[in-house]
């Protein structure tokens, strides 16, 4: 929904909040239910109706736990049966600068009693952080802390030793470190969203005198939108490609007109530093995992002649797809999508041209674009959108880009062979299948929240829940990575199956869909039976739960020659296969962590 994305409108959506709200329960979106506990130190009603409509309009249904006023600290420490009974799916503790008790009083406290002090304050949250965790091992989202707008001593209150704005800044860095070292832990960083705002529009003294609002009621929705973009972050619900124009995007001026000595990139002009820095803070993204595309209206040959401009920064090696054509481009960004095995829906546009922004708009409403007016204002809108929150980085992440490069080097190997066996043989894969190792855990939860479409039951898991699983002597946990001559894919595919008496019931199955096609769903089954006949396992049970983004894997199961015993109206369906004649169905990929000798 236009309203809900950045720049926002804070007070049209508080004013709309209701009408909004209704639009978007109405509009059919299937949406993934969370429960998420909101343990406010302030007053927090609004924060939450605000929080319903960004995760509402990111697929997430939620339902919320409030604590009484000011009581983040009495339910997360000494529990409360509500919470309890909620059992939260994600915990978000909405503190600021007003619940520190202890900052300090007087100039006439030593360094060491004011050290004290920040390490007494720090304390008190740690111990709400660790309770929590102990008892509902769920994500954990904490405020740090905004600076105060009035400074009694000036810019002293920023550096010395009594100065409160130190002294908060000092407890920031201590909250960050946790972070880094706490998975599952994460930092709302509302003293960066209160700079961005300005310190004079966040404070309202007022508004917290008469009612404890923390902030100025207007910023309510900035608040819970930077939230909303943590949580969506952590349930898989990113965006994973930035598709870009080339003429007056990526560069100044129009390549088949000036040629590639006349278009402005580089040192020699304000223009071309610009687009310069530009380029520079788009190939940022890839390095944390965003896959670069190119959608231009152009020759292809100019368009490679641009980016091989010697001071492009960004060169054609960066991107996983290049579409530069005279087609219309909603269509060539469908093409890409198609080719790269992801929905349009994981697409950012960006363009300098309204009227292209608009027709991608009205034709793939699912893609969200950017009109580039400036570079600046670029950067900042792509930065503050949320599209690409990061709330881990796996070591897939990091070569994700490559990936996608190889598997274009695999489409192209496939056109030269009339048999699909004999291309499948010719990339010589192997898999290595194993459990859980610690080394995969942040991966294999990270695929849970991300696979859609070969995804059969839609299992969403954190890596509390992951570890939970692999420790418990009463299920089967399989992941999978495969190799090619083409290069590594990482861990693509996960199974969960939970054993009882002879019957394994498969609570989870997913697999990457960038190897689609390749096998590897065979190779999974076959080490699947290995370990259920090990267990003295004789029938194994499938669930298929349809969603608006799986009906690919609808019959899957059929295909491993299961058996369906039921089908609801809904679509969803239970399958069942007797594993005691199963014969090895993987014959084009080496399986070299496990030796199967079922067949």
């Amino acid at each position: 929904m236009k309203e809900l994305c950045f720049p926002l409108d804070g007070k049209y959506i508080l004013r709309r909040r209701r009408s909004i709200r209704r639009e978007l329960l109405a509009d059919g979106t299937p949406r993934i239910k969370k429960r998420i506990a909101v343990l406010g130190g302030s007053t927090t009603s609004d924060v939450i109706s605000m929080l319903e409509l960004f995760l509402l309009d990111a697929g997430i249904e939620p339902e919320f736990y409030e604590s009484e006023y000011n009581k983040f600290y009495e339910d997360a420490v000494f529990g409360s049966p509500e919470l309890d009974s909620f059992r939260p799916d994600i915990i978000y503790i909405h503190t600021t600068s007003r619940n520190l008790t202890l900052l300090p009083e007087s100039p006439a406290e030593t360094p060491e009693q004011i050290q004290q002090r920040l390490d007494d304050q720090f304390a008190v949250f740690r111990e709400v952080w660790v309770k929590l965790m102990q008892r509902f091992q769920c994500p954990i989202i904490q405020n740090n802390f905004e600076l105060p707008l009035c400074r009694r001593t000036g810019n002293y209150d920023g550096w010395g030793y009594a100065g409160h704005a130190a002294f908060i800044s000092r407890l920031n860095v201590m909250l960050s470190d946790y972070a880094r070292h706490n998975n599952g832990f994460y930092i709302n960083d509302i003293n960066y969203l209160s700079a961005a705002c300005g310190l004079e529009k966040w404070h309202d003294p007022e508004a917290w005198f008469l009612y404890k609002y923390a902030m100025r009621t207007e910023v309510i929705p900035d608040l819970a939108f930077s939230a909303a973009s943590i949580i969506k972050s952590v349930f898989g619900k990113n965006k994973k490609v930035i598709d870009l124009d080339l003429d007056n995007t990526l560069w100044g001026g129009v390549i088949g007109d000036d040629g590639q000595e006349g278009i402005e990139i580089g040192p020699e002009t304000a223009v071309g530093q610009s687009f310069s820095e530009f380029q520079s803070y788009i190939k940022g993204y890839r390095s944390f995992g965003v896959l670069l595309a190119v959608c231009s209206k152009n020759d292809e040959e100019n368009a490679l002649l641009g980016l091989s401009h010697p001071s492009s920064v960004l060169k054609k090696e960066d991107f996983v797809s290049i579409k530069a054509n005279w087609d219309p481009k909603d269509r060539n960004i469908a093409e890409s999508a198609a080719e790269l095995n992801l929905l349009p829906e994981s697409f950012v546009f960006i363009d300098d041209n309204p009227a292209e922004c608009a027709i991608v708009s009205a034709q793939l409403p699912q893609v969200q674009t950017i009109e580039l007016t400036s570079v600046g204002e670029a950067m900042y809108r792509l930065g503050r959108s949320g599209f690409f929150e990061i709330t881990s980085v796996s070591e897939d992440d990091l070569r994700r880009s490559e990936m996608y490069a190889a598997n274009a080097k695999r489409a192209a190997q496939q056109r030269s062979f009339s048999s699909y066996t004999d291309y499948l043989l010719s990339l010589d894969m192997h898999a290595e299948i194993c459990g859980f190792e610690p080394v995969y855990v942040q991966r294999i939860a990270q695929l849970t929240n991300k696979s859609n479409q070969f995804n059969l039951t839609t299992k969403r898991c954190t890596e509390a829940d992951i570890q939970a699983f692999e420790d418990d002597p009463g299920r089967i946990c399989l992941c999978g990575s495969l190799t090619d001559r083409f290069g590594e894919n990482g861990i693509v595919s996960v199974v969960i199956a939970r054993c009882e008496g002879d019957i394994a019931h498969i609570e989870l199955w997913l697999m990457s869909c960038r190897v689609l096609k390749r096998d590897m769903e065979l190779a999974m089954l076959d080490e699947l039976v290995r370990q259920c006949r090990e267990r003295g396992v004789r029938r194994i049970v499938g669930y298929y739960f349809k969603t608006a983004k799986n009906s690919m894997v609808s019959e899957l199961y059929g295909s491993f020659g299961f058996t369906q015993d039921k089908l609801d109206d809904s679509g969803d369906s239970v399958w069942s296969l007797d594993i005691t004649d199963y014969k090895n169905k993987n014959k084009v990929i080496s399986v070299n962590e496990k030796e199967n000798k079922n067949g």
